[in-house]
């Protein structure tokens, strides 16, 4: 708790806000890539202590609300399968298919369940062996190790009714494809803590220098976040060439976690994957490699993802790449709440819908 009460001090955190105030700064739009700090920056109230010419806009770093539409579909698909038991994290089962969700599938009676951790879906195949166990691989770098150590213990112990169907992304392609989007304008922006602790700041140095654009990465505390904001500022005005700077040194080094890194190289190969608002981003997924393809469900069930459209009227997509708002989506609190949720946007814990929502957060931040 010690490092969490520091950074949650008000004096700490109005020394910040002062500084922030008094920089001389032009208009800038800054984007939060990670979708914990969607949720910090709603709950700390920290768009309403900003100078107005200072706009934090939300970016594609919630896993479930970047997940493909057609990637729902085929989980939707598998869990129709009477000989699988399908396993996933609680946010995926609220997530509209093109005509169902995982939740609607349990009801039906479909064997859908549940977990915190990827190594529970190991023990379910161990007592269900005359079940196929299918684990759902839906996050960024932070959470492909964990799946990445699962699939090899499953290797190790010849566990043959265990397999993943892998949906992973990758952080560092999707800023890439950010800088390349039409309409997209950012100045700068703050790298997730979480992904950086496994990637650490190294990877981001060759983006940087491409394009020329300020990078911190942040924790999640208040002063985490203000400190972000203004290193942010601070290159902006500095006129010198943008930099990855950490503001998160307890927990990110430069080199990051190289043992769970080395288990995502030796598991899995960087694949081309579709991404909700984006479109298809080279290299920016994870596949199964040999000796352990063996484990991949698309292969195991011969899955095709087919062209899937995205809600009507859901501006999903739009919100992910910073191009629009939750308020400028015609269905924003209307056809789309929380209760009845159109797009994963207002599903996911960490969606900027759902923030917007539950923070009753009025259009112009």
């Amino acid at each position: 708790m010690k490092h969490a009460s520091e950074y949650r001090d008000k004096d700490l955190s109005q020394t910040l806000i002062r500084r922030i105030l008094d920089m001389d700064i032009r208009p800038v739009r800054l984007m939060e890539v990670c979708g914990t700090h969607t949720v910090a920056i709603f709950r700390s109230g920290i768009r309403s202590v900003l100078p107005k010419n200072i706009t934090l806009i939300s970016g594609p770093g919630c896993p479930v609300c970047v997940t493909s539409q057609a990637e729902i579909d085929a989980f939707i698909s598998l869990s129709n399968n009477p000989e699988v038991i399908t396993v996933t994290f609680g946010d995926l089962m609220r997530v509209p298919g093109s005509f169902s969700s995982l939740q609607q599938e349990k009801a039906k009676g479909k064997d859908i369940r549940m977990v915190y951790s990827t190594f529970d879906a190991l023990t379910m195949a161990r007592e269900n062996p005359g079940k196929q166990v299918v684990f759902l691989g839906v996050g960024f770098e932070t959470t492909a190790p964990t799946v990445a150590a699962a699939v090899l213990a499953a290797h190790q112990t010849s566990l043959a009714n265990f397999s993943v169907f892998c949906a992973h992304k990758l952080v560092p392609p999707a800023l890439e494809a950010l800088m390349k989007t039409d309409g997209v304008r950012i100045d700068g922006f703050l790298l997730p803590g979480h992904v950086s602790v496994i990637i650490g700041l190294d990877a981001y140095r060759p983006f940087v220098a491409r394009h020329h654009i300020p990078c911190v990465v942040a924790g999640f505390e208040p002063a985490d976040i203000l400190q972000a904001v203004w290193l942010l500022g601070r290159q902006i005005n500095s006129g010198e060439a943008p930099v990855v700077e950490n503001a998160y040194p307890r927990a990110v080094t430069a080199e990051g976690n190289k043992k769970a890194r080395e288990i995502m190289s030796r598991v899995f190969a960087p694949t081309d994957a579709d991404w909700r608002g984006i479109g298809t981003i080279p290299l920016s997924g994870l596949q199964l490699q040999p000796p352990f393809d063996c484990y991949d469900a698309r292969q195991r069930f011969e899955l095709r993802l087919s062209n899937v459209p995205p809600p009507k009227g859901c501006a999903c997509g739009q919100i992910l790449t910073g191009l629009k708002i939750p308020p400028d989506c015609a269905l924003y609190q209307k056809a789309c709440t929380p209760m009845s949720p159109v797009g994963p946007c207002m599903v996911s814990s960490e969606g900027t819908c759902a923030a917007y929502y539950k923070y009753h957060v009025e259009p112009g931040f």
